[in-house]
C-alpha cells in the first residue's frame, strides 16, 4: 500500500511539472512578420495584414533613437530578422535579432565604436526595475515569451519603428 501511494505521488508530481514547463507548443497561423513601436511600448505578431497577438513591452533605457554603438542602452530601429534562439537565456527564454546590419556596423566604425550586437526580445529579469531597463533589447513578461518563442521562427522579418 505505501509503495502505491508512492508511485502515485509520483506520478503526480512528473504530471504537475510537465505543465509548468516554459516550452509552449504553437499550432495556430504563422507569424509572418513582427513589428515593434518604441514610443508607444507595442509589439505585435502578424499572419499577413491580420494581428495575431499584441504585447507591451520594455526597451533599452535610452530609448529614443537608433542604437549607434554597445552600451548606449537603445533599441535599434529598422528591419531585421530574427536569427537565432536561447532557451537558457537569463532572462527566462529569448530570441534574437539580427542586428547589426552592414550599415550599423559602418556607422558605428565610422565614429570609431562598436556597434555592439546581443540584442534580443526576452522575457524580464527580476533584477531590474519596471521600466526601460534593457541594454536595447526588447522585453516582455515571462509567459508572454513562452509563446513568443513559441509563435516565432527564425527567418521572421522584425521592423523596429521609432
Amino acid at each position: 500500500m505505501r509503495s502505491i501511494r508512492f508511485i502515485l505521488l509520483l506520478v503526480l508530481i512528473t504530471g504537475l511539472a510537465g505543465c509548468s514547463s516554459k516550452f509552449k507548443t504553437y499550432n495556430g497561423p504563422e507569424v509572418t512578420r513582427v513589428a515593434v513601436w518604441k514610443d508607444a511600448r507595442v509589439m505585435k505578431l502578424y499572419h499577413h495584414d491580420k494581428v495575431l497577438e499584441e504585447y507591451e513591452i520594455d526597451l533599452g533605457f535610452a530609448p529614443s533613437g537608433h542604437k549607434q554603438f554597445e552600451g548606449d542602452g537603445k533599441t535599434p530601429e529598422g528591419r531585421y530578422l530574427i536569427d537565432r534562439r536561447n532557451p537558457k537565456s537569463s532572462f527566462h527564454l529569448s530570441i534574437g535579432i539580427s542586428y547589426p546590419n552592414a550599415d550599423d556596423i559602418a556607422a558605428a566604425r565610422a565614429a570609431g565604436k562598436s556597434p555592439g550586437g546581443d540584442i534580443f526580445i526576452h522575457g524580464e529579469s527580476k533584477l531590474f526595475g519596471p521600466k526601460d531597463w534593457t541594454w536595447g533589447c526588447i522585453a516582455v513578461t515571462n509567459r508572454e515569451m513562452e509563446w513568443i518563442y513559441a509563435m516565432v521562427r527564425n527567418g521572421t522579418v522584425i521592423d523596429i519603428y521609432p
